[in-house]
This record gives C-alpha cells, structure tokens and sequence, in this order.
C-alpha cells in the first residue's frame, strides 16, 4: 500500500517541498511506494518553487482513509491535519515546531523533531549521502524551503546547520542564494488573486491562549503596502473567518521580510490586549501596531502571546 506523505493543511514552501523530498527519499532509496500529497492549495510562493523546478503539483486530498500508511512533516498538531489522523497508520513524524500532542499511532514509530528551522534540514540530515542520487527538482525544493522557513537567514529560527545547508546546496545546483530567495519572496507577495478570507488562512494556526482561541495567521511579505491596502476589508472578514474556523479571533500579522518587522492589525480591544500584554505595543485607538524586530511566529509570536 502507498505510503501518503503530507504537511498541514495551510501548504507553504516546507509543506509543499518537504512531502516531495520524503517521497522521492521513501520510493526511491528506501524502496518503500510513497506518494507525496498536499491538504489545501500551496501558497504562491510554492507554487512559484514547483514551476522553477519543474516539479508536478502533489494532488490535493481532503481526507486519508483509515488504515492508509502515512508520514507527517512540518507539523504534529491533529488540529493542522485531517479529521481522523489516528485512524490512520502513522508511520513517521518529521517537524521542527514544539511537540503539540494528540496523535496516536498503532505500534512503535520513527519520530524526528529538531529545533532547526526548517524541516528539509532535518531531512538533509537523515537522506545524508544518499541527496547525491536525487534529482535537480529534490534538491531545489529542499533549498527552497530552507530560504522560505529562514527567510533568507533573517529569522531569528535560522541556525548554523540550516545555512550551511543551503549554502551547500545552492552551490550544487549553481545558484545564487539573494537573487532566487528575491523570485522567491516576490512570488509570495503577490496575492492580488486571493480573497480576504483566503488570505486570513493562507498561513495560519490555531492556538489557545488565556482560554481564548485564535488563530494566528502571518502573511511574510517585500510589499507590506499592498497587503495593509486592503487592511478595512481584512478587518471586515474576521468575524466570518473566526467564527467558521471555531477561532474567538484572528490575529494577522503582516510580515516585512525586508525591514524585519510585523504589521499587527487591531481590529477590536480584545486584539488591543493581546499587543500590549505580548509586546509591550500601545496601538490605542489606531487599527495596526508596527512591532520591530519581530519575524518568526513559532520563536516571537506563539511564545509570547498572552492575555
């Protein structure tokens, strides 16, 4: 039987590339029949990663039937993957967020969490000598989502071993590191296409926090302006977002990868709150707050949200 891999449901680069890698590694080195499969449509920026490398799209599930053999990379939350993950046959995690639990598997498993930024690392890692058999796409894809997770080495996430491997690699495959990180970064901020619903989920997860629910969704941008353009009608839609994803509120941070800080928008007090009580922001009555410094959700959001 196949073995599916997959990430979230909100598929950015590392959760595009990353079930790509694993696959190729599972089928090709380790004989295992492995197909690599996403839970929502990739972001711009990895579908911009798929066309570069010429890379087919992994189909699109909306559930796995029970008993299906799986791999999960880039998260080990149930709230981030289908209903009825423990129903099927987990054979592997591989993720570098924090240990969220909730998942059961049926027998013993092969579990890889490291604090690095990105999970290709981690990958990078375990493929070892073995990456010299695999083809120009694999490596891309596993560069790319390396300068995607870092945000071409600004984020505060980024470690040693996660640039000398994109180092390596990008000297592999013959290319330069700001010039393909700034196609890269362009190709995100382009969401003219995406509603404001669509943006709100584009890159998101749910948290808890002082018992409240929110889901905090980050938009990593070259052109903050033409996001916070449609800063009325992004406020407008979170109520509907909130409410239909089971979230008490929406909390968007706009990320400026270039000047490295994040636009939060203010829609309400309750929102006012969490920018004081987190990071000592005073917006008062203003609809956004400019937080410097702060880039990373999983190392300067999620930590310090509080109420």
């Amino acid at each position: 039987m196949t073995t599916l891999v997959f990430g979230h449901k909100s598929p950015d680069t590392d959760s595009t590339g990353s079930p790509i890698i694993w696959a190729w590694y599972l089928s090709e080195v380790m004989g295992t029949a492995a197909e690599p499969v996403l839970l929502g449509e990739p972001n711009t920026e990895a579908a911009f990663m798929l066309a570069r490398w010429n890379l087919d799209k992994p189909r699109i599930v909306a559930g796995v039937e029970a008993g299906t053999p799986v791999v999960i990379v880039d998260t080990n939350n149930p709230a981030e993957l289908p209903e009825g993950i423990n129903d099927t046959d987990i054979q592997a995690i591989i993720d570098h967020h924090k240990l969220v639990g909730g998942l059961e598997t049926k027998g013993p498993i092969d579990i890889r969490i490291e604090p690095l930024a990105c999970t290709a690392t981690i990958m990078r890692k375990m493929i070892g000598d073995d990456l010299a058999k695999a083809p120009e796409g694999v490596k891309g894809a596993m560069l790319s989502c390396i300068l995607s997770d870092t945000l071409e080495f600004r984020s505060p996430t980024t470690t040693d071993e996660d640039r000398a491997v994109a180092e390596a690699l990008a000297a592999d495959l013959g290319i330069d590191i700001p010039s393909y990180a700034a196609e890269m970064f362009a190709a995100k901020s382009d969401v003219s296409a995406f509603s404001e619903a669509e943006l709100l989920r584009m890159d998101s997860k749910t948290y808890e926090v002082g018992g409240k629910s929110f889901r905090v969704s980050v938009l990593e941008t070259t052109s903050p302006g033409t996001v916070l353009s449609r800063k009325d009608a992004l406020i407008a839609a979170m109520p509907t977002v909130a409410e239909e994803d089971g979230a008490d509120q929406v909390l968007l941070f706009v990320v400026d990868i270039l000047n490295e800080e994040a636009t939060l928008l203010v829609p309400n007090a309750l929102v006012r709150q969490v920018a004081e009580k987190s990071f000592s922001a005073a917006p008062g009555e203003a609809d956004t707050v400019v937080l410097p410094g702060i880039v990373s959700r999983k190392k300067q959001i999620i930590p310090n949200l509080a109420l």
